[in-house]
């Protein structure tokens, strides 16, 4: 993939960016919020291009080629007729360039019946666009499913299971990364962790890089996503070895309680953003030397946030170099299994809280492990060093802030 985007960082976006919100200023406040890129921005809009690339800031930019948007299922298997490879190739030859502009969109949430379509459309705009990735969004699991059979079209995932509708997207695009959104507080705690197994899962299995979409707004207008919240979602996709992560909405898109309101002012919503993505950004240098390997769910067992769902409650988790590894009170916790990237030897967790996902009682907590004493154990937040306590017995203690995650490495 050759690309305007750094992907040894981690990479943090953000959807819509309207019309009232593209002054110098609005555009120096998206960097110093550490918004790196904006999707769902004209091509055209040269002057708005300008300054996000005076900033550092770049865009996936829609328009450029014919859009698609999966909706109901109602058209699902037609995008082959729709949009047929001659109009990609008409907007591929009337683009002009931006070093702005880091990727190019083809959809949102196609059905899996357009899967082996979009094989050969995302090849081909690959090949047209040399200095952009190609973009496309899938999905969550709590879209609905196939009735009936494969030619069943009245459904959103075209596939009997979510599973098989990653599969089938595996199998079909040759991209080297995955994205779909997921919107816990509009949904459920234990879908958003069995969603995260799945694709996790099947970006270690291919090779692929795993990208998500979470919520900074919220569907009911009294209600305002916390700081905290923030934190349990982005912590949560680390553990799982997100490497890119979008926040909806900037400006007006859908729903309500945007980071910025309809006149271009800042809600509430911007100064916790600005946080969270502070931290995750301080992190991201040293997370970005490991790779997900596997993800434990550990102090699960008596809450209901596995609830219904095919995951597994242990009460400590063991890598085999951390070991005995858990909230030192039982409270659960998830456990991102990870390797060094250049060298296997190297070995890390990821460890998000998992108690508070609704940020109803805040509380600190301490994760205690074990590891050989030849290693060197290094703990890191988004707020830099964590303390690592090592008593007599070899136990190490680590402390977890609220909704929080913390990076521990042993060399």
């Amino acid at each position: 993939m050759n690309t305007r985007m750094n992907r040894s960082k981690i990479n943090i976006g953000t959807y819509c960016l309207q019309s009232y919100a593209r002054s110098e200023a609005h555009i120096r406040d998206l960097r110093e919020c550490g918004i790196d890129f904006v999707i769902g921005m004209q091509s055209t809009d040269t002057a708005t291009l300008d300054l996000m690339a005076q900033y550092g800031v770049g865009c996936v930019a829609n328009g450029v080629l014919p859009g698609w948007w999966g909706g109901n299922g109602e058209r699902a298997g037609q995008l082959s007729k729709i949009n047929p490879m001659e109009s990609y190739e008409a907007g591929a030859a009337n683009f002009k360039d931006h070093p702005a502009i880091w990727g190019i969109d083809i959809g949102d949430e196609p059905s899996a019946l357009d899967f082996p379509y979009y094989g050969r459309v995302y090849s081909k705009v690959n090949a047209m666009f040399p200095n952009q990735f190609t973009y496309l969004n899938l999905y969550p699991n709590y879209a609905s499913v196939s009735k009936n059979n494969s030619s069943e079209t009245v459904n959103q995932l075209g596939t009997p299971t979510y599973a098989e509708h990653i599969e089938e997207y595996c199998k079909n695009v040759p991209a080297d990364y995955l994205c779909y959104d997921f919107y816990v507080y509009n949904c459920t705690v234990p879908k958003m962790y069995d969603n995260l197994r799945i694709v996790a899962d099947a970006c270690r299995n291919t090779g692929r890089s795993m990208w998500i979409v979470l919520q900074v707004n919220s569907y009911q207008p009294e209600v305002f996503v916390s700081e905290n919240e923030l934190r349990f979602q982005a912590y949560t996709a680390m553990a799982f070895g997100a490497e890119v992560i979008t926040w909806a909405c900037w400006t007006a898109g859908w729903w309500s309680n945007q980071v910025l309101d309809n006149k271009g002012e800042k809600t509430e919503q911007y100064d916790k953003l600005k946080t969270v993505n502070t931290e995750i950004h301080a992190l991201s240098e040293m997370y970005m030397k490991y790779r997900r390997t596997q993800t434990h769910f550990v102090g699960f067992a008596g809450t209901p946030w596995l609830d219904g769902m095919p995951l597994t409650s242990k009460e400590e988790a063991d890598t085999g170099v951390f070991r005995l590894v858990h909230a030192a009170d039982g409270a659960p916790v998830v456990v991102g299994e990870m390797v060094g990237r250049n060298d296997s030897a190297k070995k890390a967790l990821f460890i998000a809280a998992a108690d508070d996902p609704y940020d109803e009682h805040p509380q600190d907590r301490t994760v205690t492990f074990t590891v050989d004493p030849e290693r060197t154990v290094t703990a890191y937040s988004g707020k830099g060093r964590v303390p690592v306590v090592r008593d007599a017995d070899g136990v190490c203690a680590v402390a977890l802030s609220p909704c929080g995650g913390v990076l521990i490495t042993a060399d």
